[in-house]
């Protein structure tokens, strides 16, 4: 049995494991050593003795990186296989090798990667089809080919934080049997869509065009900061899910503000009538700005914003997950980098 190391130990060698291999992993490799196991193997830094191995199997995202310090360090390319692209042609290549050694799972993400489809599944498919089938008009044409080899192994389907703030807000929207509402931002493809195949009309505001023609669907291009094109006490229910903490930082289009989200906070609260529901979701975790993509925000700063406002609920989703009536401060400390938590919060006006 061929002896492995493997360069990595985040998600992709978490996978790589998880799928399988044909061959018996002797330990990891950390560029800047951290942990001394992983996946109950040893782990090696880059001053360490490693132990013989017949294939070092880089499950790293920086393989150029890796690639050079291979080079400084004098590491033999011949017995290396970068499962992401670099830009250097070298390691092992042969597909048969590959697919032996990867396995089916991790050779067509291999292939994915590299767009190579030699002794991948699409190849064995191709050779059944054309055997089995038994209708001209449905035979193979190489000038038609479509090779996808990406959807094979996904799940059905993907619950993230989208998915939930949506269906958290549309939810409660429509037990309110509210007919008209605001939007500030949100997704079109989701959340919007919901709103519109429960017959409510929605009125969408964004500094961006939005050139299509959708029953039900009216939109305002505008600033939404000031909601200047809207009269005060005038809506009833209004949403802005994850687009309100990227005010005023250039990355729309719109003019750099720092005070631009907190700015817009006050002019929602003045364009609410008595009674109004609000529904809003923002990031929430260890307070900061991350240049330009977004704000983090304590839930407290966002509850005391909308001092006009009492809020009804607040929620959480993260990681594919909703957690309901949560406490305000639980998340305060939170860095989760990466996959951000988003705090969803129901205010009615007062």
């Amino acid at each position: 049995m061929r002896k492995l190391l493997i360069w990595g130990t985040g998600n992709i060698a978490s996978e790589l494991c998880e799928n399988g291999l044909n061959g018996s992993i002797e330990g990891f490799i950390e560029t800047k050593k951290k942990k001394n196991v992983f996946q109950g193997k040893p782990v090696y830094g880059m001053d360490e003795r490693w132990p013989d191995y017949d294939y070092l199997i880089i499950a790293n995202s920086f393989s150029n990186e890796v690639y050079e310090t291979c080079n400084e360090k004098n590491i033999d390319m011949r017995k290396a296989i970068f499962l992401k692209p670099i830009k250097m042609a070298v390691g092992e290549h042969t597909p048969k090798i590959l697919a032996e050694l990867l396995g089916e799972k991790n050779y067509t993400e291999y292939c994915i990667e590299y767009r190579i489809f030699s002794e991948s599944f699409f190849e064995a498919d191709y050779k059944t089809y054309e055997q089995c089938n038994r209708r001209k008009q449905f035979a193979i044409d190489d000038n038609n080919l479509w090779p996808i080899l990406a959807d094979k192994y996904k799940k059905a389907g993907i619950i993230n934080n989208y998915f939930w703030q949506d269906l958290w807000a549309a939810r409660l929207i429509n037990k309110t049997g509210m007919k008209t509402h605001f939007d500030i931002g949100s997704k079109i493809n989701g959340f919007i869509g919901h709103l519109l195949a429960m017959g409510i009309d929605v009125t969408m505001i964004d500094i961006r065009e939005f050139p299509w023609k959708v029953e039900g669907l009216h939109t305002i291009i505008d600033d939404a900061t000031t909601l200047r094109q809207i009269p005060e006490n005038s809506i009833e229910s209004m949403s802005a899910l994850c687009s309100l903490e990227h005010f005023g930082l250039g990355r729309y289009g719109d003019a750099v503000e720092p005070e631009a989200c907190f700015i817009c906070f006050e002019e929602i609260q003045k364009r609410m009538r008595q009674g109004g529901h609000l529904y809003i979701s923002l990031p929430v975790g260890r307070e900061r700005v991350e240049f330009n993509a977004h704000r983090v925000f304590y839930p407290s700063t966002v509850i005391n914003c909308f001092l006009q406002m009492d809020l009804l609920e607040f929620s959480c989703t993260a990681e594919g997950e909703i957690e309901y009536h949560v406490d305000i401060h639980k998340y305060d400390e939170d860095e989760h980098n990466g996959d951000y938590r988003y705090g969803l919060f129901h205010f009615m006006k007062k």
